[in-house]
């Protein structure tokens, strides 16, 4: 047997090999987590795309960083290297901060007078297609999708418009509702609100997309779209796209352009538009492909934030140093009651969808000072400078409201006043709602010069005042010539209580009411 003093040696040995051999196994393990945690960040790296993303928009950043390791450096020698290092970081996060403050401003002031260089002049303002009446606000067509769905395990998701077959609709998706349909289902069809009837014409296509909307992240457009399409970009909202019967989903972006004097710092343009099928497949487009895509005809392509975002940089025409002092041709993108809708608003006219921005002057001032229009297809922007006085959207729904002496507005609102051109007059066209968003209850059109307000309750008499049918034009307080009031309205009403379809009976009119074998006959 081995004496005591062979075994406590022995073991000391063993003990020395133990220690030699716990730095390698710790380095080892240490380098083993690094790669497995960048295997799982770049796995998952849609989750940590605004980290990312916002860093990379962010080029100031490094700057920051050798300030204050620069400083820190020099406080090393005096301080320690503790003391050192928090002086290091406090240094970074304020110079950090009035980095980004000033180059936001460099920013705005780089984006609105670059706007304002490549901005067309209009010398009217293209007419309303009378086709394509926006009607149902997107807060009402919200609630008739709701209404209408009879999908238990499903809810709608989104809101945005879409064109089918020519005709603009609010496009929602079949997203699944509940945690357990959240991890098991997929994007179950879209839901379409057509915005140029004012009662519920609601139509659901039916069909499970394998990347969706609203799924968990295996089952989900926005997860996949940032592994296959590019990365650092901002993604606009999606919405939906019916084209033959098959669903796509479309995400416009922008992407950063990079500027460096006097500061680093960015200012978005538009990169182009992702088009996913209901296969999964996805396609990263420019702006020129998206516009030749035979899906993508007729839809709206240019990123709605960008265009908000580049009217209202433009205050910064005349210098930042303009919007602190003398404010001399500041401008504001005039706010409007959209209950969840703001400015621009995408309309219709006889040249194609254009999104449009009233501005007013900067501060208590509500005239129209310019209206700018940007062309939802090329991202054409032009601006139109009334010759006249007229008066802006916020006044629009003030005078709405005197007019309508009979409404409770307690029970209704006015909604999203949008600019439409009738005949060369522009009119701010009003959506009156009850406070539930469950309908229309009319729409005002406000003449922007004479302040004269014309109300109308009908699909047909919207249609017609754009049109500029005198049956829409006369004043309200004498009937326009062939101006005529129902005898009969007959509503066709869905079992929750929405209105589905308005039949008006005139004059000598009958209605025929048939069910089963017996048919009625009432005269109007």
């Amino acid at each position: 047997m081995p004496s005591l003093d062979e075994v406590l040696l022995a073991l000391r040995d063993w003990l020395g090999e133990q220690r030699a051999r716990r730095p390698r196994a710790v380095a080892g393990a240490a380098v083993v987590s690094a790669v497995v945690l960048l295997v799982l960040a770049w796995y998952f790296r849609p989750w940590l795309h605004t980290t990312v993303y916002g860093v990379y928009t962010t080029p100031v950043i490094p700057l920051a960083a050798a300030i204050g390791l620069v400083l820190a450096g020099v406080a090393r020698r005096y301080l320690g290297p503790f003391v050192s290092g928090q002086i290091g970081v406090f240094v970074f996060i304020v110079v950090l901060v009035a980095s980004v403050s000033v180059t936001g401003l460099l920013a705005g002031e780089e984006l609105g007078k670059a706007t304002m260089e490549s901005v067309g002049t209009a010398s009217s303002l293209s007419e309303t297609d009378p086709g394509k009446p926006r009607v149902v606000t997107k807060a009402v067509a919200s609630r008739y999708a709701s209404n209408t769905l009879n999908f238990p395990q499903y809810r709608i998701e989104g809101g945005d418009i879409t064109v089918r077959d020519g005709t603009p609709y609010w496009s929602y998706a079949l997203a699944p509702d509940g945690a357990f349909n959240y991890y098991t289902k997929r994007q179950h069809g879209t839901v379409l609100v057509d915005m140029t009837r004012q009662n519920a014409e609601v139509d659901t296509v039916v069909g499970d997309l394998k990347k969706g909307v609203g799924p968990a992240f295996y089952n989900n457009y926005r997860f996949a779209m940032f592994k296959q399409a590019n990365y650092l970009v901002a993604y606009d909202d999606p919405f939906m796209v019916v084209h033959e019967g098959d669903q796509h989903i479309a995400v416009p972006y922008t992407k950063p352009e990079f500027h460096w004097f006097p500061l680093p710092y960015t200012t978005p343009e538009w990169g182009g538009v992702v088009l996913i099928d209901s296969d999964g497949r996805i396609e990263d487009l420019s702006p020129t492909e998206a516009r030749e895509h035979p899906v993508l005809q007729d839809q709206k392509l240019y990123p709605f934030e960008l265009t908000r975002q580049k009217v209202a940089a433009t205050k910064y025409r005349n210098g930042i140093v303009n919007t602190f002092t003398s404010h001399e041709d500041e401008i504001e993108v005039a706010p409007v009651p959209g209950e969840g809708n703001d400015q621009p608003f995408l309309v219709f006219t006889e040249d194609g969808p254009e999104y449009v921005v009233a501005v007013e002057p900067y501060g208590q001032a509500q005239g129209l000072k310019e209206v700018w229009t940007v062309d939802a297809r090329t991202g054409e922007y032009e601006i139109y400078t009334p010759s006249r006085s007229l008066f802006g959207a916020r006044k629009a729904t003030d005078y709405v409201r005197q007019a309508a002496r009979t409404t409770d507005w307690n029970r209704f609102r006015p909604s999203e006043p949008i600019p439409v051109v009738v005949d060369g007059q522009l009119y701010w066209q009003v959506r009156v709602v009850p406070s539930d968003s469950s309908g229309i209850a009319y729409t005002a059109f406000v003449n922007a010069r004479s302040t004269d307000v014309h109300e109308v309750s009908t699909t047909a008499e919207v249609a017609a005042f754009l049109r500029g049918d005198p049956v829409a034009t006369g004043r309200d307080d004498e009937p326009a010539p062939g101006d005529r009031t129902p005898t009969i309205v007959v509503q066709r009403v869905a079992p929750n209580g929405t209105v589905i379809e308005t039949l008006e009976v005139y004059g000598n009119e009958t209605v025929r009411v048939v069910q089963g074998n017996t048919t009625a006959t009432a005269s109007g």
